[in-house]
């Protein structure tokens, strides 16, 4: 990824990693690196090795690696939103019960589940699934709170009447919220309570992002920005998820406010799994598509985004400027390639995460081998790249920063995006 300098000697790199919609501990990011990127060297033929973080700043670890004799440094830091991710979830079940009518309509009424529908259909059964499986839970405890409610009238009302009635209601009431409570205490295996909580975060602000998030991309671009002044080779920004279109947003204000220096270090933007769609697609997500529409043209970053088919929370292969409405002649980016699991991951490692579909979108660091990591190394753009790698506050922006465009997405853009896709993808490939 270049700006000024040539990648192919990039030397010291400051990588910031945004995670998506994660409640998690920054810890378990330092450990799933340290585990893979270590298989992945055992596969690659290469050496790395992790330390931990020096100095002030966000949680990070810094790595060596030696690769084809070559050495090679990285700062990672992880840029962490966890604590507003976890104060959006703190909700009682009824509470997420309304997130679910509420964020329902909004898709619905908006048109926005419409559009979406015209992609790929993997995120959107995975954006639907939430819904099916609460309601599903609701009604098992419906039943069998009705069983025990039937059940215990014909069992007590005969002897002691009315007592008998009430008797039998409060314990179909109770075996009512004790099944629910068991799903939620189980959503680690279910994962709807979770992801009714990352759309509801979405759609309660209908596409715009609430105020104390935009206080802390600021935070983030402050960040960003002074790694820009430092003597790196490259500043490399991967945004995983939802945290692809925060890094799209938080680059695109520093563009706009000449904080990107021209003979500075090399800045690349990877995205991996995006889900842009599901949030540019909101009536109210103008900043996100403005943002999109802007860093899109610039000269000054290589954005690639990563996606695979075979992740079905993603919108793989679709190009999230061209979807959104906002593709200008002036666009350069992004570049979309495909991660192809079914060629870069080993038989039997796909074999195990091929129906873990949130594992699968989740784990953006599963060792790869085979053709598909070796033909994208002449790019260096395969998963090696992000393993070795990952060794002024914003003033407020009048609100014609932000333009309305068109926010539909037909059938025909979708078409296009997929055939620039293929396009690309060959183009990387030859």
């Amino acid at each position: 990824m270049s700006q000024t300098r040539n990648p192919s000697q990039v030397k010291r790199r400051r990588v910031f990693y945004i995670p998506g919609y994660d409640p998690i501990h920054p810890r378990r990011y330092r450990e799933l690196y340290r585990t893979e990127s270590t298989a992945q060297a055992a596969i690659s033929n290469y050496e790395i090795g992790q330390t931990p973080k020096t100095g002030k700043g966000p949680y990070g670890w810094h790595v060596n690696a030696v690769i084809d004799g070559a050495k090679v440094e990285a700062d990672v830091e992880v840029l962490l939103w966890s604590d507003i991710v976890r104060d959006s979830m703190a909700t009682s079940i009824p509470a997420t019960y309304w997130q679910l009518v509420r964020t329902a309509w909004t898709y619905i009424t908006t048109g926005t589940l419409r559009r979406l529908m015209w992609m790929r259909k993997g995120p959107v059964i995975a954006a639907l699934y939430p819904v099916g499986m609460l309601l599903l839970q609701l009604l098992i405890a419906v039943i069998a709170g009705a069983m025990v409610n039937a059940r215990g009238k014909s069992l007590l009302m005969p002897y002691i009447g009315i007592v008998g009635h009430l008797i039998s209601l409060a314990a179909g009431a109770a075996l009512f919220a004790v099944i629910l409570r068991w799903f939620k205490k189980k959503d680690g295996k279910f994962f709807a309570y979770y992801l009714m909580h990352d759309y509801a975060f979405s759609a309660r602000w209908r596409g715009a992002n609430p105020p104390a998030l935009e206080n802390r991309m600021d935070a983030f671009g402050d960040i960003i920005a002074a790694a820009l002044q430092d003597d790196v080779d490259e500043v490399l920004i991967v945004g995983h998820s939802s945290g692809a279109h925060l890094a799209v947003s938080i680059l695109a204000d520093l563009f706009r406010a000449g904080r990107v220096p021209t003979g500075g270090p090399a800045l690349g933007f990877l995205s991996l799994g995006q889900v842009v769609p599901m949030m540019s697609f909101l009536p109210d997500a103008y900043r996100l598509r403005a943002d999109l529409a802007h860093l899109s043209g610039q000269n000054g970053v290589t954005w690639v985004d990563v996606t695979a088919p075979g992740d079905s929370c993603a919108f793989a292969l679709c190009d999230p400027v061209a979807l959104s409405g906002v593709q200008s002649n002036e666009r350069k980016w992004p570049l979309v390639i495909s991660a192809a699991f079914t060629q870069s991951l080993a038989p039997e490692t796909w074999k195990a995460l091929r129906w873990k579909f949130f594992k699968l979108h989740s784990n953006t660091s599963v060792p790869l081998i085979g053709p598909k990591t070796m033909t994208t190394s002449k790019l260096r753009l395969d998963r090696r790249r992000w393993l070795i790698a990952t060794a002024t506050a914003r003033p407020q922006s009048p609100a014609s920063m932000y333009p309305r465009p068109n926010t539909r997405a037909p059938r025909h853009d979708a078409a296009k995006a997929h055939a620039a896709a293929r396009k690309g993808l060959a183009l990387a490939l030859s």
